[in-house]
């Protein structure tokens, strides 16, 4: 097996992100549908995308697809699939499933029916005669039914593609790695300009923007599921971590700060780059948003601020985002981006924003609104 069909999923809104970073991989012919971009490519992609895909959520391996209205249907057409040669005989494969507008509507009755036609199959190919022993390497089946069209998956990835390894700690309302690496990646930010988050929490933006500046692949300190699959040599993942090895760029001097009012997420913050290894790249400072005063022009702003979703909240963050923007203001050449669900942010800011972009925070609807500094030249 030269060729697998892959599916990288993406939460919605950061679709053409995940396609763009698929894109500059390597790997072209990119199908984009909602929250997944699909594509053929040789095996030797699985460990690469693992390793580098900052805004995805996980990297599955495609089986199979096909349509089946009938538990028969399902039953002969997972059979009918070469398990065999991703599976061996002590593989475990426990299944989870979902079903959206789907005629077979019960997902624990299309997850057993799916594990008997694979179990059936292997047996059958690896010449069992009692039940697969499943002692060995994890293979993460999914049956996903949307519209009467199945897709069988193996999830390559293991645990989420947001989990880098880095975070101990963190805050009440943290944004995903995979979110704050997106935040910075809608920006023209480089290197070479300065990045600040005023609203730092347990350090996200900071970091995420740091392996970005260094380009430091995200999944370099972490393991996944698949570096235990049979089917993708050894060779193939000590390959992809030379490379990502070489690629980094360590000597790239970064000017990026991070600012908080609470002391303690300012510490949580500093563990959390510490375990990335990236301490001496980011300074952290306790200080208000409205103390605000940069040395240096032509900067980033990239932000979560607080929402006001509390009601207690609602007037100080109301203050916040007023002190924010005429802090801004003050500072024609930055440019500020800033996430929030907050409906009026635009009129307390005081500028309507260059561009907004539309995405999603967990289950938040949020706006990413992006104000374009006066750039000097």
């Amino acid at each position: 097996m030269k060729t697998v069909r892959l599916l990288a999923t993406a939460a919605m809104g950061l679709e053409s992100l995940v396609a763009r970073e698929v894109k500059d991989l390597g790997y072209t012919d990119v199908t984009v549908e909602n929250g997944k971009v699909m594509f053929d490519a040789d095996v030797s992609a699985i460990p690469r995308l693992n390793l580098w895909l900052r805004t995805a959520d996980r990297v599955k391996v495609i089986v199979g697809e096909f349509e089946a209205k009938t538990f028969d249907d399902l039953f002969e057409q997972t059979k009918a699939l070469n398990w065999e040669d991703y599976i061996p005989e002590d593989g475990a494969f426990p299944v989870i499933g979902k079903s959206v507008k789907s005629k077979l509507y019960s997902v624990p009755d299309c997850q057993r029916l799916v594990k008997k036609a694979v179990a059936e199959k292997l047996k059958q190919k690896h010449g069992v005669a009692i039940n697969m022993p499943e002692t060995g390497a994890m293979y993460k089946i999914e049956v996903a039914l949307l519209k009467d069209k199945v897709t069988l998956t193996l999830d390559s990835s293991g645990s989420g593609l947001h989990k880098r390894g880095y975070r101990l700690r963190q805050g009440e309302a943290p944004l995903k790695e995979t979110l704050a690496a997106a935040l910075v990646m809608l920006t023209n930010w480089k290197p070479d300009y300065p990045l600040v988050d005023l609203f730092c929490g347990s350090g996200t933006i900071m970091i995420e923007a740091a392996l970005i500046g260094q380009n430091i692949a995200p999944g370099f300190n972490r393991e996944f599921a698949s570096e235990s699959w049979d089917f993708i040599p050894q060779t193939l993942w000590d390959q992809a971590f030379d490379e990502a090895e070489k690629l980094a760029n360590y000597d790239q001097p970064l000017d990026i700060t991070g600012s908080d009012l609470d002391p303690k997420m300012i510490e949580i913050a500093k563990d959390n780059a510490i375990e990335a290894g990236l301490n001496d790249l980011i300074t952290f400072k306790q200080m208000q948003a409205r103390d605000f005063h940069p040395k240096k022009d032509n900067g980033y702003l990239i932000t979560n601020p607080p929402y006001g979703e509390r009601l207690n909240e609602e007037e100080e963050v109301k203050q916040m985002y007023r002190d924010l923007g005429k802090s801004m203001v003050l500072n024609a050449t930055w440019s500020s981006y800033v996430l929030t669900s907050h409906e009026q942010f635009e009129k307390l800011f005081g500028m309507k924003a260059t561009k907004k972009r539309k995405l999603f925070n967990g289950f938040i609807k949020v706006d990413y609104y992006q104000y374009f500094g006066r750039h000097n030249k």
